[in-house]
């Protein structure tokens, strides 16, 4: 059984009537982030040490239990210990930390006591461990090292001493893979550092994207809409359904014969549904961002065959349906084919989608279904050569 250890204990550097659990973050509190991150990686009870319930933290915990998780809040180890099950492998996240899902999931494995640390110049304030290391807020702990610290006199700082118990028992070293810090991994001690923090995870979200229609049409969407969405607490789920509307509007008017409005209108809810995955991605909501992932694909190949389809109707042109059938195979085919990172020039959907777009604003739609036939018919031969490469 996995159960996560948070605490809630310090108060802001630049907030002192708040603590740096429950200051704003990823559209709702740090402690309602770190707790998502902690349920998404298995954790079927959350302890919240804290030395007051001030109410912003009692709200958040209300949302947390939410979550459909058991939560406790305690106030020293020796209460911490009698909620834990002596076989229970506890997952500790350090007091105003901002991980990666990635580092959090990483820990939470099956295995020993566990320390994600960082080296070299860049332990900052981070709890030492000695030979130029520092704990980097992230600890994979048997429940006897809770029932350890519980026995040792009142005086000590619960977190730090759960730190250096493990480390004399041996915990295995993580280090913290190179360029997280740019990501926004790190402690932050105040409403500003951690808001910077959280500027710095959302860039994040889309470093490294090569194919040129993630880099250049959903990247550009995504850090503009992103920062506002996440201030106001906009779920992910609200994209996915208003994704869903302009898609179910985008299909009408194409299927009414308004090929240029329709088309415009599936590649804004298409660029939208990237943006719920990102969205989703931050806040930990895995369904909504399934969905959302799968609306990026569906949502261009359907509006493609209904622009065929009312092709057909309006002039019995026969072959753009045909045509937008055989893109569509030809996409989903090279969809399958793709095991690797995809090059920068190769077609996706939403590429053969924004393809067609001008050529159905300017009234010559089959043109372009045509032309993006062939883009995916090349991606598509590019992507079994890349298989057949493979050792």
């Amino acid at each position: 059984m996995l159960a996560g250890l948070i605490f809630a204990q310090e108060e802001a550097e630049d907030r002192p009537d708040r603590l740096i659990a429950t200051l704003p973050f990823a559209g709702a509190t740090l402690i309602e982030h770190h707790a998502r991150q902690l349920v998404n990686a298995g954790a079927a009870q959350v302890i919240v040490v804290a030395n007051q319930l001030p109410p912003e933290l009692l709200g958040a915990l209300s949302r947390v239990a939410r979550l459909g998780v058991a939560v406790d809040t305690v106030r020293s180890a020796t209460e911490a210990a009698s909620k834990l099950h002596p076989l229970s492998r506890v997952l500790m996240l350090a007091d105003g930390l901002v991980a990666t899902d990635k580092m959090v999931a990483a820990l939470a494995k099956e295995g020993g006591d566990a320390l994600l640390v960082v080296t070299g110049d860049g332990t900052g304030d981070l709890e030492l461990l000695g030979g130029n290391m520092a704990w980097a807020g992230v600890a994979r702990l048997q429940a006897q090292r809770v029932v350890e610290v519980a026995a040792l006199p009142r005086d000590y700082n619960m977190q730090s001493a759960l730190v250096r118990v493990a480390e004399q028992a041996g915990a295995l070293h993580l280090v913290l893979p190179e360029g997280s810090e740019g990501a926004g991994h790190g402690l932050a001690r105040g409403e500003q550092a951690l808001s910077t923090r959280g500027r710095q995870m959302l860039s994040a979200l889309f470093a490294g994207r090569r194919n040129w229609i993630e880099r250049w049409v959903f990247a550009p969407a995504g850090r503009l809409a992103l920062p506002p969405l996440v201030d106001r607490g906009i779920a992910a789920s609200a994209v996915a359904g208003i994704t869903g509307v302009l898609a179910v509007i985008a299909a009408a008017l194409l299927l009414r014969g308004v090929s240029g409005g329709g088309t415009l209108l599936a590649m804004v809810a298409t660029v939208l549904a990237s943006v719920g995955v990102a969205l989703g991605t931050l806040r930990g909501e895995r369904r909504a961002a399934r969905w959302l992932r799968t609306g990026v694909t569906a949502v261009p190949l359907v509006s493609t065959l209904l622009l065929g389809w009312s092709l057909w109707g309006e002039g019995g042109h026969e072959g753009s349906l045909v045509t937008a059938i055989f893109l569509a195979i030809l996409a989903l085919l090279g969809e399958r084919a793709m095991t690797l990172p995809r090059d920068t020039w190769w077609g996706s959907p939403p590429a053969y989608l924004l393809v067609v777009l001008p050529t159905a604003l300017l009234g010559f739609a089959e043109l372009g279904i045509g032309a993006a036939s062939l883009y995916a018919a090349a991606t598509l031969a590019l992507a079994i050569e890349e298989l057949r490469e493979q050792p």
